[in-house]
């Protein structure tokens, strides 16, 4: 059984870049490391089902360059979400973003999230500071 949960994109600061839903397919509890690997492998299937032409996801596709409207890939082509999931992972543990459960912060890709009905997900960007 899946259960629907609201996911936001975000910046420090509280600005909502990207509101969605993410069907999880776990009934109860998923893991923090589970709930990114679902969500990256709904985002990337979604653009490689449309191949829209800009990649609005979690983490940068290879050779993509960041623009206003998402990625933008320098050639067309299907992203590998296995590759995307390892880069996911990689920028949560580098504090790449980090990851709010109902305005409560999740630190380990190990601990176990509660699915509820007013379950809200927000994954918020980190942006390195200018010369500093």
């Amino acid at each position: 059984m899946a259960s629907v949960v609201t996911i936001q994109d975000g910046a420090p600061g509280g600005a909502t870049a990207h509101d969605w839903t993410l069907d999880l397919q776990q009934e109860e509890r998923v893991t923090v490391r589970e709930l990114i690997r679902q969500r990256i492998y709904a985002e990337v299937q979604r653009f490689n089902a449309t191949e829209p032409g800009y990649f609005r996801g979690l983490v940068r596709p290879r050779e993509a360059e960041e623009t206003l409207k998402g990625w933008k890939l320098r050639e067309a082509r299907r992203i590998d979400p296995a590759e995307q999931f390892r880069s996911a992972l990689d920028a949560f543990q580098s504090n790449g973003y980090f990851i709010l459960i109902n305005d409560q912060q999740v630190t380990t890709l190990d601990e176990e999230i509660a699915i509820t009905p007013e379950l809200k997900v927000s994954f918020v960007k980190l942006v390195p500071l200018v010369g500093g």
